[in-house]
């Protein structure tokens, strides 16, 4: 790569670009929910029951339906996990988290669209995929 001025302005323009995701209000409620959610006893205490969950039934995973209390340990991790996602805590900041994520999926897909129609980006959000370049369609197994 042969370093101009031109990588120069484009490196500016990027910082700029940064500074701006960075100060922006989803960002602030992307901070201000991460640590809202890191601070909190009750969060603490049903992670802690969600790992704790995860690792006994873990241990015995492989053994499926043959294990004693599999259905009882599986039951308990979904019931700690239910009660760790449903928390406001980790809702709030889930919900800042996608925000987040979709400004970067859009300063993504406009990079990308500026250079070319053809560049596929990976947004992870299915509002991202386009109908003309999501696939074949159906048709393309019918032989």
């Amino acid at each position: 790569m042969i370093v101009t001025e031109k990588l120069f302005e484009i490196e500016d323009q990027t910082e700029k670009l940064v500074q701006a995701i960075l100060t922006s209000e989803s960002i602030e409620s992307y901070k201000i929910n991460r640590q809202a959610m890191y601070e909190s006893k009750d969060i603490r205490e049903k992670q802690k029951a969600f790992l704790d969950a995860k690792d006994s039934f873990e241990r015995i995973e492989a053994y499926g339906n043959h294990a004693p209390d599999f259905r009882t340990k599986q039951r308990a991790l979904r019931q700690a996990k239910r009660a760790l996602d449903m928390s406001d805590e980790v809702a709030e900041f889930r919900f800042s988290e996608t925000a987040v994520q979709t400004i970067l999926d859009l300063v993504g897909m406009s990079v990308a669209k500026t250079i070319s129609e053809d560049i596929k980006v990976d947004a992870g959000n299915p509002f991202f995929e386009k109908g003309k370049h999501s696939g074949c369609g159906g048709n393309c197994h019918a032989s």
